[in-house]
C-alpha cells in the first residue's frame, strides 16, 4: 500500500483531549491512543498504543504551564520520531512561554526560542498554532509553520451581535495591529488603551486614545491572564462614557483570581476560544470552538491544498 495513501493519525496530549475530541470529530478520524505511565516523583512517560510507522501524525497539546504540559507535548514527539512516523506535525493551540520573544532587559533567557529548539529537536517536522503572542516567533522555528487567526472564528460572532455604533479596542499599544486588523473588516472606529506597568501583571496607570462615548465597544486581545488589565479598561471606558464593553481573548489563561475581576469588571461578556482549558464556568464567559478551524486547516496540510482561504483577514 502507498505510504501516502494512509489515513493521519491524530493524538491528544492529556492537557488538550477534550479539545483534541472535538478536532477529530471534525477531521472525521478517532483519536489515536497513548497511554501516559506515571512514576510515584512525578516523572511520565506517554507511549503509542498503536503503529505510526510511515505516517503522517497529528500531536495535539497547548503549552501553558505547569512545564508538565510542555514536556508531554516533547516526550510525545520524541516517541513519534523513534517510530518512525513519516510526517509528525505538532498541533500548539495555545504556544506557552511566548512572552518571552526577545531580550527586554539584561541577564534573561529568550524563552519562546528555547522552546521552539525543543519542539524541532523532539521531532516535529512542521508546527501549527493560532494567535501567537508575537508574529515573529514563526521565525524561531526552521521547519513549517501553519499560524491561524482566532479572528476566523471570532468576527462571525461579533457580526452575529449586530451592534451598532461600533468600536474596536487594544488593552495596550503592542495590540494595535490586531485591533486594527479587526476594525478593518469590521469597518469600524480603533481606540488604544496606554498603559505603564510597574511589573508583570500590575498595571500603575492607563489612559485611553480614542473617544468612546455612546459606543460599543469591543476589547481584542491575544490572551488574559490576570484579567487586571481588562478590567481596568472596561471601567474606564464605561466611565468616559462608553455604552457597553466587551473583550475577546483568544487565550483564557486566567490565572490568580482573574475570574472573581471579571465577574465583577464593567465587563458585559469575555469571549475566549478553547485553546485552553477553563478551570471553570461562569456567566460572563463565552467560549468559541477553535476546533472546526484546526480540523479544516489538519485536512488542508494531508491534502496538500493551499490554508490562505482559511484567514478571514
Amino acid at each position: 500500500m502507498d505510504h501516502n495513501q494512509l489515513t493521519p493519525k491524530i493524538f491528544a496530549c492529556s492537557q488538550s483531549t477534550e479539545l483534541a475530541e472535538k478536532i477529530a470529530k471534525h477531521f472525521g478520524a478517532e483519536l489515536g491512543k497513548v497511554n501516559v505511565a506515571r512514576f510515584s516523583d512525578g516523572e511520565f512517560q506517554p507511549a503509542f498504543e498503536e503503529s505510526v510507522r510511515g505516517r503522517r501524525i497529528f500531536i495535539i497539546g497547548s503549552t501553558f504551564p505547569n512545564s508538565d504540559n510542555l514536556m508531554e507535548l516533547l516526550l510525545m514527539l520524541d516517541a513519534a520520531k523513534r517510530a518512525s512516523a513519516r510526517h509528525i506535525t505538532a498541533v500548539i493551540p495555545y504556544f506557552g512561554w511566548a512572552r518571552q520573544d526577545r531580550k527586554d532587559k539584561p541577564r534573561v533567557a529568550i524563552g519562546a526560542k528555547l522552546v521552539a529548539n525543543l519542539i524541532q529537536t523532539a521531532g516535529a517536522t512542521r508546527i501549527m498554532t493560532m494567535d501567537l503572542h508575537a508574529d515573529q516567533i514563526q521565525g524561531f522555528f526552521e521547519k513549517p509553520v501553519d499560524h491561524l487567526y482566532a479572528s476566523t472564528i471570532f468576527l462571525p460572532y461579533i457580526e452575529s451581535l449586530k451592534l451598532e455604533n461600533l468600536s474596536i479596542a487594544s488593552p495596550d499599544m503592542g495590540g494595535s495591529k490586531r485591533a486594527y486588523a479587526y476594525s478593518k473588516f469590521l469597518q469600524s472606529d480603533v481606540v488604544i488603551c496606554y498603559k505603564q506597568r510597574e511589573k508583570a501583571n500590575i498595571i500603575s496607570t492607563m489612559e485611553l486614545i480614542g473617544d468612546v462615548t455612546g459606543k460599543h465597544v469591543i476589547l481584542v486581545d491575544d490572551m488574559i491572564d490576570t484579567g487586571g488589565t481588562l478590567a481596568k479598561a472596561a471601567d474606564i471606558m464605561i466611565e468616559r462614557g462608553a455604552l457597553s464593553v466587551r473583550a475577546i481573548c483568544t487565550h483564557p489563561i486566567l490565572s490568580g483570581d482573574a475570574y472573581s475581576k471579571i465577574e465583577n469588571s464593567k465587563l458585559i461578556e469575555l469571549i475566549v476560544s478553547d485553546t485552553i482549558p477553563l478551570k471553570r464556568k461562569s456567566s460572563k464567559i463565552k467560549v468559541v470552538s477553535c476546533a472546526p478551524l484546526f480540523a479544516d486547516v489538519m485536512l488542508n496540510v494531508q491534502d496538500n491544498t493551499s490554508i490562505s482561504g482559511k484567514f478571514l483577514m
